[in-house]
C-alpha cells in the first residue's frame, strides 16, 4: 500500500525545492556546511528551555574537543540519566548548533543531562576520527560522572542519521569493552555503507536526501572502499549484535535508509536485544529535526525518550 506524504514532510520538500539551492554533491564541503547553516534555523523551531547549557572542552584524540552540556527540567543535581547525542550530517556538516532542538527536547522530556560532542568532520577527518571522538566523549562523561552530576550505570547514546551511525557502532563498542549503556536511541541510522538496499531505488530522488548525496558523504568518510565493509563504518555487518544496549529505532517512510534501519532492527531482534521500532511511514529522512513545521518531530523524541524508560527500570 502506497503511504501519501505527511504534510510536515511535504511543506519542508516545497520548501527546498523554492529555495533551488544546487546539491551538496556539486560543490564542496565547506560549500555544503554553509548552505546547511544557513538553512537548518528555517526547519527547526523555538528552542524549548532548559535549565543550563554549557560547553566544556576537553582532550580528545585529535586535539581539544567541545561538548556541549545540556540539563533538562527537572533533572537531579546529582544522580541524573545522562545522554550522549551525536548528530546527524552524513560526516561532513552539522555541529554542536544543528541539533540543539533536539538535545533540549530529549534533557527535558528525561529529565536528564545530554552531553553533544562537537566531534570532527570529514573529509579533513575520515573514519574513524569522528568515532575515535565519540567515544572518547562517552569515556569522559563516564568517569566525570560525580562533576557532572550524572549516574555513570545511567548513560545511553543516541543520534540521527550519521549520528544514528556513530552511536550504534558506540554501542557495540561498550559492549565490547564491558561498559553498560542503558539504551541506544537511533533516528533512521545508517547501518550498511554499500548503499545497495530498495530503499535506495524507491526514494533516491525527490525525497530530500537523495542517494547520490548520501554517495558524497559517505566517500568523503571513509579512506577507502575497504573501509565500507568495516561493521565500524557498517554495523549492520558486525558478526554479532548480541549484548548490545536496548534499542530504539525510528525509521522514516521516504527515506532511502529506510531498509537497512529495518534490516538493523531485525539484526537486534534475531541477536537477543530488546528492540521498539516505531515507523512514521509518511515522513522523509531528517524529519525530528524539521519541528518548525509540524508535530511529527516531537512525537519521535517523545517515543525515544517512553522506549528508554522502558529499557532503565530506575526511571
Amino acid at each position: 500500500m502506497t503511504v501519501s506524504l505527511d504534510p510536515q514532510a511535504q511543506k519542508v520538500l516545497d520548501l527546498g525545492r523554492q529555495a533551488s539551492e544546487p546539491p551538496f554533491e556539486t560543490g564542496t564541503p565547506q560549500q555544503a556546511r554553509r548552505a546547511y547553516d544557513n538553512g537548518f534555523p528555517e526547519l527547526q523551531g523555538e528552542r524549548e528551555a532548559v535549565v543550563s547549557v554549557a560547553d566544556r572542552a576537553i582532550a580528545g584524540p585529535g586535539g581539544s574537543l567541545t561538548l556541549r552540556l545540556y540539563r533538562g527540567q527537572g533533572a537531579p543535581a546529582a544522580g541524573a540519566p545522562a545522554l550522549l547525542y551525536l548528530h546527524g550530517g552524513g560526516w561532513v556538516i552539522g555541529n554542536l548548533d544543528s541539533h540543539g532542538e533536539i538535545c533540549r527536547w530529549f534533557a527535558n522530556l528525561a529529565a536528564c543531562v545530554v552531553v553533544s560532542p562537537d566531534y570532527r568532520l570529514a573529509p579533513e577527518h575520515k573514519f574513524p576520527a569522528a568515532l575515535e571522538d565519540c567515544r572518547a566523549a562517552l569515556s569522559y562523561i563516564r568517569d566525570a560522572a560525580d562533576g557532572l552530576g550524572i549516574d555513570a550505570r545511567r548513560i545511553a547514546v543516541a543520534g540521527d542519521s550519521a549520528g544514528g551511525n556513530l552511536a550504534a557502532v558506540l554501542a557495540l563498542l561498550a559492549r565490547d569493552d564491558r561498559h553498560r549503556l542503558t539504551a541506544q536511541l537511533l533516528f533512521y541510522p545508517n547501518t550498511d555503507a554499500a548503499q545497495t538496499t530498495d530503499s535506495y531505488r524507491r526514494f533516491g530522488e525527490g525525497f530530500g536526501l537523495t542517494a547520490s548525496t548520501m554517495a558524497w558523504f559517505r566517500d568523503h568518510y571513509v579512506r577507502d572502499v575497504a573501509d565500507i565493509g568495516d561493521w565500524r563504518v557498517s554495523p549492520l555487518k558486525a558478526e554479532s549484535l548480541a549484548g548490545a544496549a536496548p534499542a530504539f529505532i525510528a525509521i522514516a517512510g521516504h527515506d532511502i535508509l529506510a531498509d537497512e534501519g529495518e534490516a538493523y532492527a531485525q539484526r537486534l531482534e534475531a541477536d537477543g536485544v530488546p528492540i521498539a521500532l516505531r515507523r512514521w511511514p509518511g515522513q522523509i529522512h531528517g524529519f525530528v529535526s524539521m519541528g518548525r513545521h509540524g508535530p511529527a518531530s516531537r512525537q519521535a523524541v517523545e517515543a525515544a525518550v517512553a522506549a528508554w524508560r522502558k529499557f532503565d527500570p530506575a526511571f
